[in-house]
């Protein structure tokens, strides 16, 4: 796929996601000085990156704007932008909880709305982000913003908004959960006698190598744990207790279940 850079940039707060974005664009070769962002701070982003501490009186011709603020934000942040947009403004929203026709109602002007939910490791280029569009956004501008976020990592496009929430608590939530898990593996084996800083650097080591080997293997996870653990072994004994009751499935169900169902009340205003 060709890469995609748009004409002009407009980042609507930079945190630590879009920060994490831009920061991998400007890797892969985007001008700098395509880039505005939008910082009440004015804290500087990046060598070349134009900060600016309100809005300026027209976005560039051929702006893609990325709302990269808090979700709660989006009605101060729309009532002064929106007027801005024009039909060949591009918008790709990061704000979790923020449908697609909330958008549209924010932001009537603009035909190209994208939801996208990316997940930290796009800084990497290793990241997974998930995208969602309706019939009223462009072949055209699905097919650029798809390249523009190629560079970031996995792309994949949802079919049905109403997964949204649910691919959030599992792509975009989920770095958390296994930083979490990290944590805990270290834990665990400095709870069996390994020095902290031993069970530390090992915990992050074999996830990470697990990892690498997961997706460059020709079979599933789930036939690779089996295929380490021999029968009688210690990693069928470890298994055997992770599998009882499928509590490791159950305990990791009720985790997404919950973001999801933060994600649905925070859609309803919650």
């Amino acid at each position: 796929m060709t890469q995609y850079w748009p004409d002009h940039l407009f980042l609507v707060g930079c945190g630590n996601m879009a920060g994490q974005m831009l920061s991998r664009w400007l890797d892969q070769g985007l001008d700098s000085a395509r880039v505005t962002v939008l910082r009440p701070s004015g804290k500087p982003v990046a060598d070349g990156v134009t900060v600016v501490t309100d809005y300026p009186a027209a976005l560039p011709v051929g702006a893609t704007v990325l709302l990269g603020m808090k979700p709660y934000q989006i009605a101060d942040v729309a009532a002064a932008l929106a007027p801005l947009c024009t039909a060949e403004t591009r918008i790709i929203s990061i704000l979790a909880g923020a449908p697609l026709a909330d958008l549209r109602t924010r932001f009537p002007a603009a035909r190209d709305i994208v939801r996208a939910m990316p997940n930290l490791p796009v800084g990497l280029g290793e990241g997974v982000i998930a995208l969602f569009t309706d019939g009223v956004t462009s072949d055209k501008a699905k097919a650029d913003i798809d390249a523009l976020i190629q560079p970031l990592g996995l792309a994949e496009w949802i079919a049905d908004e109403a997964l949204f929430n649910q691919v959030t608590a599992l792509s975009g939530c989920g770095p958390a959960f296994l930083f979490r898990f990290i944590d805990t593996l270290a834990r665990a084996g400095e709870a069996l006698g390994i020095p902290a800083d031993q069970a530390a650097r090992m915990a992050l080591a074999t996830v990470q190598g697990s990892a690498n080997m997961a997706a460059r293997a020709a079979v599933s996870p789930a036939m690779l744990a089996d295929q380490v653990a021999s029968p009688g072994g210690m990693t069928r004994e470890g298994l055997n207790v992770l599998d009882a009751d499928d509590r490791l499935l159950t305990l990791l169900t009720d985790t997404l279940t919950a973001a999801r169902d933060r994600g649905e009340a925070m859609a309803r205003g919650g």
